[in-house]
């Protein structure tokens, strides 16, 4: 019944869907008061905002894209994939994926917590294969709802265990792309301190690993989220430089400061593993 539910949500026009976000983004920093001091103190440690004016009104943004971000999550997971892909306006930086594909090497995705990472891997999915590391919810309830929404046609999930290790490797290896949130605090022991934004932040090292092992291609990508509800564009680029956990942060750093307010600044970056 909660699936069928969704599925009738999910069909609701984007704009609303957007409208319905920003409402959920304000209950959460009203009511929650560890998303709210996370959220400002996250956005203070990365010192983005040059004066207190500038800060609050980033703050006030970002709440919305985050409410916009889990809403139109459930939307993507359980919309019809064709429909869904209606919303991407526009792709920029393909010919970075083709000139992978044309070489037959593994693409690596880079897609941090930015704009719309749900909407990433879905695009590429229509078009070929690609498997996505993902960190099981904690929520019982939720998972096999997430892991419905998330697996379709080409897009397959690999859990962050060495199974899912294994899957990834073998993709890259097969000539196929993986998906990977470069910016999730690993474990203790799967990581280095390197620095996001002037601060220590735990970096996963699956990525130099992966990259060095495979000599596949590093691409950074994220879906940017459009005002209004008018949809996404994606933008793909390559990293320019070995995939150290070091440049991996800077290449996060270039693609959060073209739009700060659509990073997720709730998420526990600096936090020890």
């Amino acid at each position: 019944m909660l699936t069928a539910l969704l599925r009738i949500y999910a069909s609701l026009p984007l704009p609303m869907i957007h409208a319905l976000g920003i409402l959920i983004g304000w209950i959460m920093y009203l009511f929650d008061k560890k998303f709210s001091r996370r959220v400002r103190n996250n956005l203070l440690t990365v010192n983005i905002a040059q004066d207190g004016p500038a800060h609050r009104q980033l703050v006030r943004l970002s709440i919305k894209e985050t409410g916009k971000g889990i809403a139109e999550s459930f939307a993507i997971w359980f919309r019809n994939p064709t429909s869904t892909l209606k919303w991407v306006k526009r792709c920029d930086g393909w010919q970075y994926v083709e000139a992978a594909l044309a070489e037959k090497r593994g693409i690596i995705f880079l897609t941090p917590h930015l704009g719309c990472f749900e909407i990433t891997a879905q695009y590429y999915a229509q078009q070929h294969p690609i498997s996505v590391l993902f960190k099981p919810t904690e929520q019982g309830w939720l998972a096999p709802l997430i892991e419905a929404g998330r697996s379709q046609r080409q897009l397959k999930l690999a859990p962050t265990n060495m199974r899912g290790v294994r899957t990834l490797l073998k993709s890259l290896r097969n000539g196929e792309a993986v998906g990977i949130l470069p910016d999730q605090v690993p474990d203790l022991g799967d990581g280095v301190w390197a620095d996001f934004f002037g601060q220590p932040a735990y970096t996963m090292t699956l990525v130099s690993k992966l990259a060095e092992t495979t000599n596949a291609t590093v691409l950074l990508a994220f879906g940017e989220r459009l005002s209004w509800g008018r949809g996404y564009i994606i933008h793909i680029e390559p990293l320019n430089a070995e995939a150290t956990p070091q440049n991996i942060n800077l290449g996060i750093e270039r693609l959060v400061r073209q739009r700060p307010e659509q990073y997720l600044w709730s998420y526990r970056r600096f936090k020890q593993p």
